[in-house]
């Protein structure tokens, strides 16, 4: 039996993710995965049984890249508005910085993979940003509150921004850019919103 090869999983795992921002997932096959990565079809089936598994292992990885990178340098025991902050900085530079991760995910997320996808970032969020909310429940520094009103509050706004930057226009067809300001100035909105 053949040892895994790290550096082709990576390749393959990156033409993957690739090809899906691109081209979106109903144009994905293994053979343009194969030729795109420089393999053959053969090795990539060394390691994944089928299409449907590497399809399946790469939601896992997208999904686990995406929460690592909102989650990096959380504390539980952070006051609310540090923590929702870092929160804030670290998802606009992971969007910024890996969009096609982020396209791979939004195509994993509308498709026969989101249970898998959504699953890989959940638990990863639980870990974290569970007893996160829960001690800022706790101090009394916000209400609790279903998950779905908090994410909305917290991260929609953000998210609306980064779209908007990466479109390079805002509703109205101006130009924008998202600034370190414009961000801080959304940011506290949401912040007062979340207050006592």
């Amino acid at each position: 039996m053949r040892q895994r090869d790290e550096n082709k999983i990576l390749t393959i795992t990156e033409k993957a993710i690739e090809i899906i921002a691109d081209e979106g997932l109903e144009n994905f096959g293994i053979n343009k995965l194969a030729r795109a990565a420089g393999v053959s079809p053969a090795t990539i089936y060394i390691y994944y049984k089928d299409k449907e598994d590497l399809l399946t292992q790469l939601s896992v990885e997208v999904g686990k890249r995406i929460s690592d990178a909102a989650l990096n340098g959380l504390e539980p025991d952070m006051s609310f508005e540090a923590g929702l902050w870092l929160q804030w900085q670290n998802r606009a530079k992971y969007a910024m910085t890996n969009k096609r991760n982020i396209s791979c995910g939004d195509q994993l997320q509308h498709s026969n993979y989101r249970d898998t996808f959504t699953q890989a970032i959940s638990a990863e969020m639980k870990k974290k940003l569970g007893p996160f909310f829960k001690n800022a429940v706790a101090r009394g520094e916000i209400n609790q509150m279903p998950l779905e009103i908090y994410w909305s509050v917290a991260f929609a706004p953000l998210y609306s921004l980064v779209r908007w930057h990466k479109d390079g226009y805002s509703l109205d067809g101006r130009s924008f850019t998202l600034t370190p300001k414009i961000m801080r100035e959304a940011f506290e909105l949401v912040i007062r919103a979340f207050k006592k």
